[in-house]
């Protein structure tokens, strides 16, 4: 019978163990290269570089001749053919009867090598080259933002790890309160309101670790997500991220993605000022082919090779690219405007995470000392509670205040870690600096 009872708890471990978040210890660092490896936005990221790389690719094969190979075979019904050939002498020759002509064969081949189109082939690769590097400088932007949405998460979790870790603890202290004043209110020493009180003040304890847990979970499950982890696995957050405030050296480069892209983008509508201009040209190609006929009782034609220079010019294009040129030089000017915009929010956005980043330091040093101040009124006043010189209300008022100042300490540190790589975000050295 205990063997029997043995096994069927064994049996009961096993099913639930797989049902178990699995704990997985997980940096910072870490969890920022994750999220450019596994997320889905990443991916899709890389995927637009990809479309850009073979973008350009496809325009380069323009310049690459053109073959084309056709062929024919029609069935004619009752033709009528009336060859006439010159052969050069003044007899008249007697008139010949009609071919049945029953099917006509034609086989080609043709090719055309483009000798000049008013530089438009060289205008559209240098054009896709450009857009290629905008695309690539795009996603290192969009990989900035995917690095930086990954520390607010890993922030977050950590918040929540610490409220749980610090509400729980308080939590074990006014459970003793409680028994405490239920023990001293059962022998006459403190009146029932006093107990009530210490009672209600744990039940708000209670509930708020039950908020701080709910945080917890859906702070997890988020980065789960964001990372591509299995479902149902309890990150670790480690704390040693968060243990050098302050210490964390600046790099004074920027090296910001959306402005470079915005510089290619803008090359590559100069390029497209060129594409513009090229009807202004005529197009200039070597052709050459090849020619097989075959008319039934009537022609053969083999080896039938030609080669030639062939030109077309478009006069009508002429004046409809006055237009196209236009519209393409006010698009390089919208770029410009655009970038010298872009620049100003930049020089804000970096002056905004700097100021933050003091600010996290400054708050850090005075909840510190709010901290130690906190503390020392709790042991201050529980003295003087047990000494019957201050009421209940002011215990918990200090238990509370203690609780809270511990609180904010710990989401000042966390906080200081979140503005850094904010800054290091302005200045699109996040992902480098990581690196």
């Amino acid at each position: 019978m205990k063997i029997k009872s043995i096994l069927v708890i064994l049996f009961a471990a096993l099913a639930i163990y797989p049902m178990l978040g699995q704990q997985r210890p997980l940096g910072i660092e870490q969890a920022i290269e994750m999220a450019l490896n596994n997320s889905e936005k990443s991916k899709i990221t890389d995927t637009r570089v990809s479309t850009a790389g073979y973008e350009l690719k496809s325009t380069k094969s323009h310049r690459y001749p053109d073959l084309d190979l056709s062929g024919q075979y029609l069935h004619l019904t009752k033709a009528n053919a009336d060859i006439k050939l010159d052969r050069g002498d003044t007899e008249q020759q007697p008139a010949a009867s009609s071919p049945d002509i029953g099917y006509l064969m034609i086989g080609q081949a043709k090719a055309s090598v483009p000798i000049f189109n008013g530089f438009k082939t060289t205008n559209l690769i240098k054009a896709s080259k450009n857009k290629f590097q905008a695309a690539v400088f795009n996603a290192k932007d969009e990989k900035q933002q995917i690095a930086l949405t990954t520390v607010q998460e890993y922030v977050d979790l950590y918040k929540a790890d610490i409220s749980v870790e610090l509400i729980e603890d308080n939590l074990v202290r006014a459970k003793q309160r409680v028994s405490d004043f239920s023990a001293m209110e059962q022998n006459g020493l403190l009146a029932r309101n006093d107990l009530l009180k210490a009672q209600l003040q744990q039940s708000n304890i209670e509930l708020n670790l039950e908020q701080a847990k709910k945080n917890q979970k859906i702070a997890n499950y988020k980065l789960v997500t964001l990372l591509h982890l299995p479902t149902g696995t309890l990150i670790e957050i480690q704390n040693n991220d968060f243990n050098t405030p302050g210490l964390l050296e600046l790099n004074d480069s920027i090296q910001r993605g959306d402005l470079k892209a915005l510089y290619f983008e803008k090359e590559a509508a100069k390029n497209q000022i060129g594409v513009a201009k090229s009807s202004y040209y005529p197009s200039l190609a070597i052709t050459g082919g090849y020619t097989a006929l075959d008319v039934e009782n009537v022609l053969t034609v083999t080896d039938a090779m030609n080669v030639g220079l062939g030109i077309s010019y478009n006069l009508a294009d002429i004046i409809k690219a006055g237009n196209k040129v236009k519209a393409a030089k006010s698009k390089v000017k919208e770029l410009e405007y655009t970038m010298d915009l872009v620049k100003d929010q930049i020089d804000i956005q970096i002056e905004d995470a700097m100021q933050n980043y003091e600010l996290s330091l400054k708050k850090y040093d005075v909840y510190q000392k709010a901290q130690a101040q906190a503390i020392e009124n709790y042991r201050i006043v529980k003295d003087k509670y047990d000494n019957g010189l201050v009421d209940t209300n002011d215990l918990l008022e200090a238990d509370l205040d203690q609780l809270q100042a511990k609180i904010n300490l710990a989401y000042a540190k966390a906080d200081i870690s979140q503005r850094y790589y904010e800054l290091l975000s302005a200045k699109g050295i996040i992902n480098t600096a990581i690196n």
